[in-house]
């Protein structure tokens, strides 16, 4: 995409070769001061421009681990493009450590925005405006939500061939299918023509380096792939790509005994949790109704009935295999 040099962001410009950190400005607080996201933004050369985000989701912190070690780890001397790195995109969520704005709706529900609108509308305009239309890819950061966590895992929507690209170039070993959310930073940027792929990994409110390191070496490998970086891709020893997935819930109320782990594959009828009562005796098991892995499980053991505990892929008998033969060999054992 053309664009008019310098890139200029709230009016400040940062020309081709430099390194800037500067703060957007969304709102006020109830002192009257300001309320402004945080972005780095680092040029080298023409070329491609990619944004990465994190804390769209105000706890959901392994994303600004990710952003802190690609922009202090990383050697930009060799940059062809621009980097814009928002590592707390959620300022208000952020400083909360809760998912939702203060005014209790959800960032990732509210794209792209409005300038006169409530203060998560305000939020998504300046991030959509100033961010993802000056971009031409994009990197959305998240783990999973309140007390789940989840396996590495990439999702984009893949009837898009820019997010195929990017999907592939990241070097998960799995790629999940959907086109996201209504009103999500992910879909919005797509339909406005910036291919953009969401991270999901690990849990919220804590950094967990195993996770953070899988992220940095994605991004790392999608700048190689779009020739911003010098270097090779590091591809993964396998890559599934997923387009069904299914949520385990309780039957009944209880305390969980959970016999699974993230990454796991699993088989038809294996057991995944026994759910008692207090005094220990058992209530039900919840078993996996096909062949799949574990893309994500609670980490709380109380449950209601309905809560969610286990977030599967739905794999063919051959990918069970494959996926089994990488999981046994070690490969697939990511713990935080």
């Amino acid at each position: 995409m053309t664009r008019r040099e310098p890139l200029s962001f709230a009016g400040t410009p940062v020309p081709l070769g430099t390194t800037a950190e500067l703060r957007l400005k969304v709102a006020e607080t109830y002192t009257a001061d300001p309320v402004a996201v945080p972005v780095t933004v680092v040029r080298g050369a023409p070329g491609p421009t990619l944004f990465v985000t994190a804390t769209v989701h105000g706890d959901e912190i392994n994303g600004v681990g990710i952003l802190r070690g690609l922009l202090n780890d990383s050697d930009f001397s060799g940059l062809k493009g621009t980097l814009i790195a928002v590592p707390v995109a959620n300022v208000p969520g952020f400083l909360n450590q809760d998912r939702r704005l203060p005014d209790r709706r959800d960032l990732n529900r509210s794209f792209p925005g409005s300038r006169s609108g409530s203060l998560a509308a305000r939020l998504a305009d300046v991030l959509f405006r100033e961010v993802v239309r000056q971009s031409d890819y994009g990197i959305d950061l998240h783990t999973g939500g309140g007390e789940r966590s989840n396996f590495p895992q990439v999702r984009g929507d893949l009837a898009n061939p820019g997010v195929i690209e990017l999907a592939q170039a990241f070097g998960c070993p799995l790629i999940l299918d959907g086109t996201g959310p209504d009103a999500s930073l992910r879909k919005t940027a797509v339909a406005a023509g910036v291919p953009t792929l969401v991270y999901e990994a690990g849990s919220a409110r804590r950094f967990e380096r195993p996770f953070i390191e899988v992220g940095i070496s994605g991004i790392l490998n999608v700048m190689r792939h779009l020739r911003m970086l010098p270097g090779e891709i590091v591809e993964p020893p396998l890559r599934l790509w997923v387009d069904r997935t299914h949520w385990i819930r309780a039957r009944a109320g209880g305390i969980l005994d959970i016999k699974v782990e993230l990454g796991q594959p699993l088989r038809r009828g294996e057991t995944i949790s026994i759910n008692t009562n207090p005094f220990g005796r058992e209530r039900s098991q919840l078993k996996a109704p096909c062949g799949g892995v574990v893309l994500g499980l609670t980490q709380l053991p109380l449950v209601h009935p309905g809560d969610a505990v286990c977030h599967m892929a739905r794999l063919d008998s051959r990918e069970v295999v494959a996926w089994g033969e990488y999981w046994n060999g070690g490969s697939g054992r990511i713990r935080s």
